[in-house]
């Protein structure tokens, strides 16, 4: 029987498994298990491989980040975590092979997938107010185009949102995809500065200010997340495969059985 012990308290895996599948996190472990092994035997099938001072050198970059100075301090911190020396490498092994991975397969294409969808990575610096009522709104609306009250005082004294609230409307930069299209197209014909009249969502009436339109531009951070994206997708469909071939031999065999 196979036992797992937290802080010295034993656990059955049996009970771990069944917390997994009761709370619904069983599939979606299973997926990121078959996951791995798809990038597994991809990677092998075009040679890739990570070499040990590659491990090294992003060992020694976490315990940096982690300020895990001393060896006594990171094998702690494994221990805590319920890991072995041996699964930690194991772990960043595979992080590594990953990245390799996606950069193998659509590390030339994201340019190109840049170029195609251009438009979905304009941002704009974005500030706004939510009210549940549509009178109120438009009151809000009129206060401040009347200049008796500035659009950030409104968000702090009448946003839904308490959060929003307290940050006076931010929202911060937001991508055109992220946006509903229809407010997309509102937000992006708008001007600078400009207080954008009342917009129904589901979550409510939104008033909008513009702080910022920026350009897109093909940033390292920009790059990984299309990168990111195009291989998720290849997994998505990889898995979708594994599991149609699956189920098709499993029929055969029953009906030759």
């Amino acid at each position: 029987m196979i036992m797992v012990n937290l802080q010295g308290v034993l656990i059955e895996w049996t009970e771990i498994e069944s917390y997994l599948q009761k709370n619904g996190q069983l599939k979606e472990i299973c997926q990121k298990v078959l996951h791995q092994k798809i990038i597994n035997r991809v990677a092998q099938e075009r040679h890739l491989t990570v070499t040990d001072e590659e491990i090294q050198a992003e060992a020694d970059c976490f315990r940096r980040q982690m300020r895990l100075e001393k060896a006594a301090d990171t094998l702690a911190w494994l221990a805590d975590e319920l890991m072995t020396p041996e699964d930690w490498e194991t772990g960043i092994r595979e992080r590594l092979l990953t990245q390799k991975l996606a950069e193998s397969l659509f590390g030339k294409e994201v340019e190109k997938s840049f170029a195609e969808n251009k438009l979905n990575f304009e941002q704009i610096i974005l500030y706004q107010i939510i009210v549940p009522y549509e009178t109120l709104a438009w009151e809000i609306f009129y206060q401040i185009e009347e200049e008796e009250i500035s659009f950030y005082q409104a968000a702090h004294l009448y946003n839904f949102d308490a959060k929003s609230r307290y940050y006076c409307g931010f929202e911060g930069q937001v991508y055109r995809w992220i946006l509903n299209p229809e407010i997309s197209s509102v937000l992006f014909s708008s001007k600078v500065g400009e207080v954008i009249p009342p917009l129904k969502t589901e979550q409510g009436y939104h008033l909008f200010l513009i702080e910022e339109f920026i350009s897109p531009e093909l940033t390292p951070e920009i790059r990984q997340e299309i990168l990111n994206k195009m291989f998720n997708e290849w997994l998505t469909r990889e898995l979708n495969y594994l599991i149609f071939n699956s189920g098709e031999q499993l029929n055969t065999s029953s009906y030759q059985d």
